[in-house]
């Protein structure tokens, strides 16, 4: 599993957990899981600046 934080010091800190299966990003009971494929999805789109 990797984990990335995503904080800036003095504010929230979610973070991305990524294993063999799915993505989950979020912090504490406020969470979003992801297929590899959603996540693959998500991530050629914000590269693509369509979001």
């Amino acid at each position: 599993m990797r984990v990335v934080k995503l904080c800036r010091e003095g504010s929230c800190c979610p973070e991305v957990r990524i294993t063999d299966t799915e993505v989950e990003i979020g912090e504490k009971d406020n969470t979003c899981v992801l297929t590899k494929v959603q996540w693959e999805i998500l991530k050629e789109k914000v590269l693509t600046k369509e979001l």
